[in-house]
């Protein structure tokens, strides 16, 4: 049994909570920052694969308590790196240190890769390179109150990276902090949803692969993993295996969502996006301003502008406020990084979530229209 951690954007860590118990992970507990989960190998596979909201995937390789250099040193020489990285391969270290003796997190890092490819180094003769950028090998270490956590990262990649985005408008929304508002807006999976300030399509594409079941990670190449000294012919017919389940489990029903926008150029962008998902989307041109209750119940997802990244009519949150109250029985939720969006729909939230896209502190305010 292994102990996984999944990172998580600030404030998502409960929607990723949910997911992964949706999703059958064990031991899987609430905890700032992300998740910690345990399992088989298999199981940090299936995260990196299923996982909408998680940043990055971890495996524990040990912990310690730290105070000095030295110490630092030896506790990574203690754990035996030498079936995951060879000196024919990369690396990279990456260090978080809060309420420790050693603060300076690139001297820890420092420290850290002294000792990897020392490890390596007096087994095979030679020592594995170095690569920020790309590397075969990526450790974590986490440095809070004294104590060193050391992890692998599965991931590679940042698991937001699903490889359907060809293009972007101006402001993307990343697509794990999209599928985490579409989590916790309530929208049900069954019900029509639109997103009617879609940009590159990111809302529309993360609701109709939800929605359809299929796992975003199913779209990549491959995982940090799977460049691991210890991802041999085996563990690779394995993780076939367990795409091709995953695959199978797609049902391709799913109920109608659409993305409009006024911008036509975006819209082409979002088509592109779409079909390279391999999913289909509902494509309108249309303000927003225009919407309407057709008297279907709906549920409304979107990421307006909020000034600061893209230029806004300074009546446009007015505006919109009066196309929101009219939406009667619908289901809406807005990513607002201004309060004058909230202040010009003149109702109480049923929810209001402090979120950040970047770096934007924002709110999601969710509404019930009555």
């Amino acid at each position: 049994m292994q102990e996984f951690y999944a990172s998580a954007i600030r404030q998502t860590e409960g929607a990723l909570c949910d997911e992964l118990r949706e999703g059958g992970f064990k031991s899987v507990r609430l905890n700032r920052g992300g998740i910690p989960f345990r399992g088989e190998w298999s199981e940090g596979w299936r995260a990196c694969l299923q996982s909408r909201i998680a940043q990055r995937i971890l495996v524990l390789m040990g912990r310690s308590p730290v105070t000095t250099a030295d110490q630092l040193y030896d506790a990574t020489r203690a754990i035996d790196w030498t079936p995951y990285l060879t000196s024919e391969q990369t690396l990279s270290v990456s260090c978080v240190a809060v309420g420790s003796t050693l603060t300076h997190s690139g001297f820890i890092a420092l420290r850290v890769k002294d000792a990897v490819v020392d490890q390596v180094r007096d087994l095979e003769g030679d020592r594995p390179s170095i690569d920020k950028d790309d590397p075969d090998v990526r450790v974590f270490v986490y440095l809070a109150n004294d104590k060193a956590s050391f992890y692998l990262d599965m991931s590679g990649q940042p698991l937001h990276m699903r490889g359907y985005r060809a293009r972007s408008g101006e402001a993307p929304l990343r697509e794990s902090l999209a599928a985490a508002i579409l989590r916790m807006s309530g929208w049900d999976r069954q019900s029509a949803l639109i997103d009617p300030m879609c940009g590159s399509g990111t809302l529309a594409i993360e609701a109709a692969l939800w929605a359809s079941g299929m796992a975003p990670g199913l779209a990549r190449d491959r995982f940090g993993f799977e460049r691991w000294a210890s991802h041999g012919e085996k563990e690779a017919l394995e993780v076939r295996a367990l795409r091709g389940a995953l695959r199978a489990e797609v049902t391709g029903q799913k109920p109608a969502i659409v993305a409009a926008d006024i911008d036509s150029g975006v819209l082409d962008i979002a088509r592109a996006n779409a079909k390279i998902a391999g999913i289909k989307l509902a494509i309108r041109e249309q303000s927003v301003l225009n919407l309407q209750a057709d008297g279907v119940a709906r549920t409304l997802v979107t990421n307006p502008p909020y000034g600061r990244r893209l230029e806004t009519d300074s009546n446009f949150p007015d505006q919109l406020g009066t196309v929101i109250r009219r939406l009667h029985g619908w289901r809406v939720a807005i990513l607002s990084g201004i309060d004058a969006y909230e202040k010009a729909i003149h109702l109480p939230p049923k929810h209001k979530i402090p979120l950040v896209n970047g770096d934007v502190d924002c709110h999601l305010l969710i509404y019930e229209i009555e």
